[in-house]
């Protein structure tokens, strides 16, 4: 037990630091070559859950096999708080958030840590990848993890992205100024309903355990926004679809 809330102590941690998913003690992996995902539990012992894991993330939510169910809580939001900084850490931009913003779910308080985007979207919808995808990471005090997804689908320009990526840094290792409270806010559809499955990190260390609650309804973003993002992260930095094995997806 002492070892589990040591690791979970750990995983938290890190996704505290501003230096989010630059690695465990300096492990370089990445998107393309040597370091990419079918290779990142060669990369240090501490990934061994990217390969052994059964329960990983992201996936392919197929809406035939969805199970609908009306016992499933709604989301609480409290995003309250501004962000404190902008970074560009190599393998996305992380916009981190000050102490306060939370959300409720399963009777659990899970406090907002960060957010940050893949190009193309991790998760799938039917086999289909969207031009963006934000993660919203939370943890609760005894360091369960949350994750919040939201997918963009192209249309016209997000004037809530736009401001977000003129504090973005265009080079790796740098840091932003931070944004206000309704930047946070408002990236996210009126409509929170959602598809869920426990699912895990969707980089190295590929931590298990994680709830995923992706949003049903989507945001919208323009191919130029997609481009400078993209340009930023050197082409893409999305995770391919892992195996849902045993696992239900519920909505």
């Amino acid at each position: 037990m002492k070892l589990l809330n040591a690791l979970k102590a750990t995983v938290v941690a890190s996704l505290l630091s501003t230096t989010l998913f630059a690695g465990v003690h300096g492990t370089h992996w990445g998107y393309t070559g040597h370091a990419a995902p079918a290779h990142w539990s060669e990369l240090d012992p501490k990934f061994f859950m990217c390969k052994a894991g059964s329960n990983q993330s992201p996936i392919n939510l197929e809406k035939k096999s969805i199970v609908a169910t009306k016992g499933l809580d709604k989301i609480e939001f409290s995003y309250t708080t501004s962000a404190s900084s902008v970074v560009n850490n190599g393998h996305t931009v992380q916009v981190n958030v000050k102490e306060g913003s939370f959300i409720k779910i399963d009777g659990i308080k899970f406090n907002l840590l960060q957010f940050h985007f893949h190009t193309p979207s991790e998760n799938q919808i039917d086999g289909k990848n969207f031009p963006l995808e934000a993660h919203f990471v939370h943890a609760s005090k005894d360091g369960k993890l949350a994750v919040v997804s939201v997918m963009f689908e192209n249309g016209s320009e997000n004037k809530v992205i736009k401001k977000i990526w003129s504090k973005m840094p265009k080079e790796e290792g740098k840091v932003g100024c931070g944004l206000p409270i309704s930047m946070i806010k408002d990236i996210l559809p009126k409509n929170k309903a959602y598809y869920r499955f426990d699912g895990s990190l969707t980089t190295p260390p590929c931590t298990e355990g994680v709830r995923w609650f992706v949003l049903q309804d989507y945001a919208h973003i323009s191919k130029s926004q997609v481009q400078e993002f993209a340009h930023i992260v050197h082409g893409h930095d999305n995770r391919p679809v892992q195996a849902i094995n045993a696992r239900k997806i519920l909505k």
